[in-house]
């Protein structure tokens, strides 16, 4: 899957994996994290995500990393942000008071980069890549991250063969083996979400779960 193809996502506006709240598994679970106030928080992939302005509205100081300059013009528009552009890292850099994004390749950080970040959350980044890009994002992830760093994931875990994905299926024991070697990883919940979109089921998908993770960097 290339970089173009989330591109053209935005500017055809088929963006359906954007929500327009704040994502309850968010607010449901980020206290299990422990992390205190005035942390700095990286949500990759971001897009125009309002988690970002939850998050920085508990005190956090939020690092927003989005490939898609019309994802990041959405953003600083809808929420009368004015962005001032510099250029940064190979990134072009947007900064507001606790609040940082970075237009550019999440895969093109590097640990100077995020040596700050004590969490991450990730909702949209691991689930939107095919089986191989979710192997490197795992190894970047890690590589990037200093050990006791705590992360939440949401992943959805769904029969691969009944659709093709974005968001792609990632079971349990891909989990495991993506993150085991380098975090602590448990499963906090597994919530069914068939039921409350039966045009899935209409699809013929006879299973779909959003699954919640805690991790921490050992």
């Amino acid at each position: 899957m290339k970089k173009q193809f989330w591109l053209d996502r935005w500017a055809e506006r088929r963006i359906g994996f954007h929500l327009p709240d704040v994502n309850p598994h968010l607010r449901r679970h980020w206290r299990h994290l422990e992390i205190p106030p005035g942390a700095e928080v990286l949500v990759p992939l971001c897009g125009k995500s309002l988690d970002m302005l939850w998050l920085r509205e508990q005190g956090y100081r939020v690092l927003g990393v989005e490939l898609s300059d019309i994802a990041l013009e959405d953003f600083a528009r809808e929420n009368l942000l004015r962005p001032d552009w510099v250029e940064e890292g190979g990134f072009r850099r947007a900064a507001w008071e606790n609040l940082t994004l970075l237009h550019g390749d999440f895969f093109h950080l590097v640990p100077e980069q995020t040596r700050n970040v004590q969490a991450v959350y990730d909702r949209a980044a691991l689930v939107a890549l095919p089986e191989e890009m979710r192997k490197v994002y795992a190894r970047k992830m890690a590589c990037l991250l200093q050990p006791g760093t705590a992360l939440l994931l949401v992943s959805m875990d769904y029969p691969g063969e009944q659709m093709n994905g974005p968001p792609f299926n990632v079971s349990e024991a891909e989990i495991e083996s993506l993150y085991g070697d380098s975090f602590d990883v448990r499963l906090r919940e597994s919530v069914d979400i068939l039921a409350r979109n039966p045009q899935l089921a209409d699809k013929g998908i006879t299973r779909m779960c959003e699954q919640i993770w805690v991790m921490r960097r050992s």
